[in-house]
């Protein structure tokens, strides 16, 4: 058969190439969208800068809190952070004002918005306007017709040719965002990343690459543990025991008696006592129940709480003093900030009156709940305004009426009792 020959496409191959062509077109639709949030997002910055003219003087040191209550409110609104809406607002205006020529492609669906965070990460440094518009058209090119993955390394080169520091000046700057977190998943993991100069992290990947090898061939035959699955191991002993073995390497329970950190853990009874149920962290990380029945085991002592078996809603907390006690029901009850979408942890949290004692406000747990310094300050220096039902959820209203429910969790579960709680 002649290969010049043009021949008509098989039923098959026009499904797929519809359905490509559908899914591209999504993608463009998606990328509108995208777009257009960015927008909408920079001109909320605007607004809320404005406000922030309008309002308070230069000498206040709560002047932003027109804008970090807008924030909240699209926050609230989109089921979203207040912190991580108020930096995408941020970054929305300055896309819009510095790289609008990208902004430009993504409307176009041209490229995506991870192309658009790239770009815009790797030109944030370039503060002449002309050199960076040479570098969002050059970047641009590269951008059409490669992955984000792809394009990274090279659009990296051509922002390291037009920026005005050298490598050596940059990377002064950068070592200052070093930094280590902790991201929970699902199943009982979670993600330890660090953030380190390329020569100390290569160089660490490097030892425990060495380290798992060695105890890949001390191991025993019965070992099959993956490669990979050795330097999970392999980090954890180094950090958590200070040296790493075969022998060590793979039993869990010698990592799970060196933690001696502050963890709150749910732990049902029947777990402690040898059933199959899980526990959880205050972070809501569900842990296996033998981690679980470790940790408890070398833990220095115990709440016990009385919860409702209906709703699990924490009724009391014994074995201390009252004052006491009502910061330790909160504490396993709330778990985090009580405003809508914060994770901060209890322990850096104030205990909030709801309604404020100098209006009246009862010292008790149904007018207590915890909030971080920032939505304390939000709550008292803007239209927010926050009602507590019986069972300890919030009901927040934003300054254009909104309303938006906090519910409180259970953290911290060693026994369910139907019994009245012993106030």
């Amino acid at each position: 058969m002649d290969s010049d020959v043009e021949q008509s496409p098989a039923g098959g191959d026009l499904r797929a190439a519809a359905l490509v062509e559908a899914i591209a077109q999504a993608r463009r639709m998606l990328a509108l969208a995208q777009a257009t949030e960015t927008l909408l997002l920079a001109s909320a910055y605007d607004l809320g800068v404005e406000q922030i003219g309008t309002s308070s003087s230069s000498g206040d040191p709560d002047r932003d809190i027109p804008l970090r209550s807008l924030a909240a409110q699209i926050g609230a609104a989109t089921h979203t952070a207040d912190r991580t809406t108020g930096i995408r607002m941020s970054e929305a205006a300055i896309v819009r004002d510095r790289f609008p020529a990208t902004l430009g492609a993504l409307t176009a669906g041209e490229i995506s918005a991870a192309h658009l965070r790239m770009i815009a990460e790797l030109g944030g440094r370039i503060d002449d306007a002309d050199a960076r518009a040479a570098f969002e058209n050059e970047a641009l090119v590269v951008a059409r017709r490669e992955t984000p993955g792809r394009a990274r390394t090279a659009v990296a080169r051509l922002a390291a040719a037009h920026a005005p520091r050298s490598i050596s000046e940059r990377h002064v700057e950068a070592r200052a965002g070093r930094e280590v977190r902790v991201q929970d998943g699902d199943d009982g993991m979670s993600m330890l990343s660090a953030w380190l100069p390329s020569t100390l992290a290569h160089a660490a990947f490097d030892r425990i690459t060495s380290v798992a090898k060695a105890v890949r061939d001390a191991a025993p035959e019965t070992d099959h543990r993956r490669l990979s699955e050795l330097r999970a191991d392999v980090l954890s002993d180094l950090l958590l025991t200070g040296h790493a073995t075969a022998e060590v390497s793979e039993r869990s329970s010698a990592v799970s008696a060196s933690i001696r950190a502050h963890v709150q853990v749910v732990i049902p009874v029947d777990t402690l006592l040898g059933g199959g149920g899980c526990g959880e962290l205050t972070s809501g990380t569900v842990i296996d129940p033998a981690t679980a029945r470790a940790l408890a085991a070398a833990a220095q002592g115990w709440d016990r709480l009385f919860v409702h078996t209906g709703t699990g809603a924490v009724l009391a907390v014994d074995r201390y003093r009252p004052s006491d006690q009502q910061r330790r029901m909160l504490a396993a009850r709330d778990e985090h900030c009580r405003f809508p979408g914060c994770r901060v942890p209890t322990a850096r949290c104030d205990v909030d009156h709801t309604v404020a004692a100098a209006h009246g406000g009862p010292t008790e747990i149904r007018n207590l709940a915890h909030l971080c310094r920032r939505h304390h300050t939000l709550k008292h220096h803007s239209a927010w305004r926050v009602r507590q039902l019986p069972d300890g959820t919030l009901e927040w209203t934003t300054p254009t009426g909104r309303r938006h429910d906090d519910h409180p969790a259970r953290t911290l579960v060693f026994t369910a009792n139907t019994e009245p709680a012993p106030f």
